[in-house]
């Protein structure tokens, strides 16, 4: 059968081998065949794709589709020509491609073997790629990720602004519209960009009920995302961070941890990045730590969790970013850290831009902070964000979320509610949310002041409660209907006809008390918990684990602290580690130390354990990063050839104290290194004799303990570096 002759499912099982269509695929197929405009909103993973990717292939002429990231065409254009014999049938055209490789692009479709062509927005605005579109058959234009023409959208482009008359000079001919994430605002403002007031509008259920939300206080957020890997290996995942460094830092402290997981960011090349992207969709890496950059048009449904170290800069990133989790309809955890400090940091952000970006910018934050801090449906809140109803009690997913699944306790709110309507009332509808919660708290901010809030009749009305309180019932009153938020003055709420008529006919109103995260810390080393985080130490077993020490310390004729330092022994008596992939994750325990001393201090735990009947913790604890980033191997492949310490710090950017601290880290954890070249020449063999035997002889001999005894006969610097050498050689 000739593919002009099929209809729409036949082709969709010749090209695609489905049998079925998802959503509205099919009706929005059938307008694009039929050659009217068309307007899609689908969420992530509902196949937005196929809906102009199969009449591309049936009708006839080339389909120009306008993507905004070249990772993005790629991955595309490698998946339609695995549904195809000839390579041909997709292409793209963007900055990636030298002049040889354009111009085969280019005959290609001039030959007609070409049914999509993937066009970067910058691309398509150079007069010699108009020039050539001009001369060949288009079918359609499809604007793939629409939202990014409005400034109101999560990832505005000020190129997709100019697609429309571009496409008017090329050729009159149907245009597609596509995203997954667009307000009622955004809608509004892609319809209007591209002319597409009269097209058809396609719009999928913005509800992925297979998703489990949460949102958890951002306090050692680090060490929860190891634990939550390590308990889910093997399973895909993405961690999105809003910092490269901080990308960097989480990728090295999993791998540490025994996941494999992967740093990715736009200050990569591209070739770096397309590698990695390869091999996670090839599952030869469970984890990608990533900024935004990563994860658009990704084709991989089986991500199984999705964690936002940083709360995004508003409600459609995040609804982007965790939808890429659970794309198959199987298990999608999405998971995010929220603390207020982050929140004042992105707007600190917003400061030197326009106003009206200022002011588009905090209103999109104040979005992600209602998001974060409610304590109702976090399915509700995200859907009526989107301009969509959801019943939390009996709509598809409704008990997937951490306030459903362990509520807070409900409350009447009648008449903080017909308290704050009467205040919207009384002033005219003309502020935002902070004037009132401020007039009704008694807060003089200038503002209020200003516009003479202070006078009005609900001045300090509310100030037995804090404006947390009253934020939260008027977010709930946001969406429960009774007031509005006027998108295009920047948030000012306006009484809805159901806020009217609560203001003459009250009745009960059942709201919760939402969740407090105003003494969440933002930050979290690795090291700001380490050795607490579990608990106290266990006295008992601290105390065996001593003995135990002393005794190998005489077995083996080695110093206490030879074997295991203080802190190390604390750690043990915390999680009690049993096996010795466990002891290893010990602060100061190395692979080669944990196989020189660990086996009976693992059976002295065992049977502690089991005597005295311990349940331990699922999670046990997070090893830490020794040395920052990849300077650990950098610094022991350069003193193995002998660098010059001096050298070797000014490579690094350390100073000479912070490279002896990296060398010491390095030494406590079990790595060996030779620090013969230096040390020959600076203390001669009597002086490092004279050093080991009074290393040999202490109980702990620690820096202090060393410089106090031969601080007036050698440096600082010289005693550590004997230290480490000594500790090189008979601990590791």
């Amino acid at each position: 059968m000739k593919i002009e002759d099929m209809t729409p499912t036949e082709a969709l099982s010749h090209f695609f081998g489905f049998d079925e269509f998802k959503g509205e695929q099919e009706a929005v197929i059938q307008a694009v065949l039929h050659g009217e405009d068309a307007f899609v909103i689908m969420p992530t993973g509902g196949g937005k794709s196929l809906c102009y990717q199969l009449p591309a292939l049936m009708l006839p002429g080339t389909a120009i589709v306008v993507s905004p990231l070249i990772a993005l065409m790629k991955n595309q254009v490698d998946a339609i020509r695995g549904h195809h014999e000839d390579r041909a049938i997709a292409h793209f055209l963007n900055s990636s491609l030298n002049k040889a490789d354009a111009q085969l692009v280019r005959e290609d479709v001039i030959a007609g073997r070409t049914k999509l062509l993937y066009v970067a927005p910058e691309s398509l605005t150079k007069d010699e790629n108009v020039q050539f579109l001009k001369s060949i058959q288009l079918s359609f234009v499809a604007v793939d990720e629409a939202h990014c023409i409005s400034e109101w959208g999560h990832d505005f482009r000020p190129e997709y602004r100019r697609i429309r008359s571009i496409v008017q000079q090329i050729a009159d001919v149907p245009i597609i519209a596509l995203t997954a994430t667009a307000t009622p605002k955004v809608q509004a403002d892609i319809q209007k960009n591209l002319g597409m007031r009269d097209a058809k509008l396609f719009k999928a259920s913005f509800n992925r009920p297979n998703l489990y939300y949460e949102v958890r206080p951002k306090k050692d957020a680090l060490q929860q995302i190891v634990r939550y890997a390590r308990n889910h290996i093997g399973k895909s995942g993405i961690v999105y961070c809003l910092s490269r460094k901080k990308v960097e830092e989480i990728a090295e402290v999993l791998r540490v941890n025994g996941v494999r997981a992967l740093a990715y960011h736009a200050g990569m090349d591209a070739g770096l990045r397309s590698r990695i992207q390869d091999q996670f969709l090839m599952q030869d890496v469970d984890v990608i730590v990533a900024t935004i950059a990563f994860g658009m048009g990704i084709d991989k449904p089986d991500v199984r969790f999705v964690i936002h170290y940083d709360m995004p800069k508003s409600l459609e990133s995040y609804y982007q970013e965790t939808g890429r989790a659970g794309r198959d309809g199987g298990e999608g955890h999405c998971i995010a850290f929220y603390s207020h400090k982050d929140i004042e940091k992105l707007e600190k952000f917003l400061q030197g831009k326009p106003i009206a970006e200022q002011e588009v910018g905090f209103q999109l934050l104040q979005e992600v902070t209602a998001f974060a801090e409610t304590a109702m449906s976090r399915r509700k809140f995200l859907l009526h964000y989107f301009g969509e109803e959801f019943d939390e009690v009996n709509g598809p997913g409704s008990d997937m979320c951490d306030n459903m699944r362990y509520p807070k306790p409900m409350r009447d709110g009648q008449e903080d509610v017909h308290m704050i309507l009467g205040m919207i009332l009384e002033h005219k509808q003309a502020f935002r949310m902070p004037f009132y919660t401020g007039v009704l708290c008694g807060e003089a901010n200038r503002e209020i002041v200003d516009y003479r809030g202070t006078e009005s009749s609900f001045w300090k009305r509310g100030a037995e409660h804090d404006q947390h309180h009253w934020k939260a019932v008027l977010r709930q009153m946001v969406v429960l209907g009774f007031v509005r938020k006027e998108v295009e003055s920047y948030g000012t709420l306006k009484l809805t006809a159901k806020g009217e008529q609560f203001l003459t006919a009250p009745h009960p109103v059942q709201l919760v008390e939402e969740r407090d995260f105003s003494d969440v810390d933002s930050g979290d080393s690795m090291n700001q918990t380490r050795g607490h985080g579990g608990g106290a130490a266990d006295p008992k077993l601290r105390k065996l684990l001593t003995d135990l020490r002393k005794d190998e310390a005489k077995r083996l004729e080695l110093p206490p602290y030879v074997i295991f330092q203080e802190h190390s022994l604390e750690e043990m008596a915390i999680h009690y580690p049993l096996t010795h992939d466990e002891l290893i994750r010990v602060n100061g325990v190395g692979s080669g130390k944990a196989k020189k001393y660990g086996e009976p201090f693992l059976a002295l735990i065992k049977q502690y354990v089991e005597e005295e009947g311990i349940e331990r913790a699922d999670d046990l604890l997070v090893r830490s990063t020794q040395t920052r980033g990849n300077s650990k191997v950098h610094i022991i492949q350069r003193i193995d050839r002998q660098v010059d310490l001096e050298d070797l710090a000014k490579e690094l950017s350390m100073s000479s104290e912070e490279l002896i601290a990296e060398l010491e880290a390095i030494v406590a954890a079990g790595t060996k290194v030779n620090l013969d070249y230096l040390l020959d020449d600076m203390l001669g063999e009597e002086g490092i004799e004279e050093l080991f035997d009074f290393f040999r002889e202490s109980e702990d001999a620690g820096t202090e303990a060393v410089v106090e005894e031969f601080g007036d006969v050698y440096t600082e610097e010289e005693l550590r570096l004997a230290r480490i050498k000594f500790l090189s050689e008979f601990a590791n």
